[in-house]
């Protein structure tokens, strides 16, 4: 007699690996963020609604910022009461001078429970060597 493995306990992983795609917010996974090149980051910033944050200093945000992008300094002591403060649902773009600590700010974000926060990859170093513009206000 020739014995036959029982496919239910296949067919019940393949089920559970296929199962309907949900965001991390509806799984109780945590979020992931991600590193955009300066290409990539243009486009997110360029999407209507995306918040743009530069966790730099007011000093090295005075000497050149993204357009519309608002300062919440990474090594400031109301960082994370300023960040609180945000609505974890929005989309974000955060940027630094190289891109260290908006990778930073960004594992604090989704630390917090944001779902959609990316950073850029080089930071407003790499923005400007691309030939990106720059808002000055010094």
């Amino acid at each position: 007699m020739t014995r036959r493995r029982s496919i239910v306990p296949l067919a019940a992983a393949a089920l559970l690996l296929s199962g309907c795609s949900v965001g991390p917010e509806e799984s109780g996974q945590p979020a992931t963020g991600q590193t955009l090149d300066v290409q990539a980051f243009a486009d997110r910033v360029g999407q209507d609604g995306t918040i743009v944050l530069d966790v730099r200093t007011p000093q090295e945000y005075a000497g050149g910022h993204l357009p519309d992008a608002v300062n919440i300094d990474l090594a400031a002591d109301d960082f994370a009461e300023r960040i609180e403060e945000l609505e974890q649902g929005a989309t974000y773009a955060v940027y630094c001078r190289t891109g260290n600590r908006s990778a930073e700010a960004m594992e604090t974000m989704l630390d917090g429970g944001f779902v959609d926060v990316a950073h850029l990859e080089g930071g407003i170093t790499a923005w400007e060597s691309a030939g990106r513009d720059v808002v000055s206000t010094r």
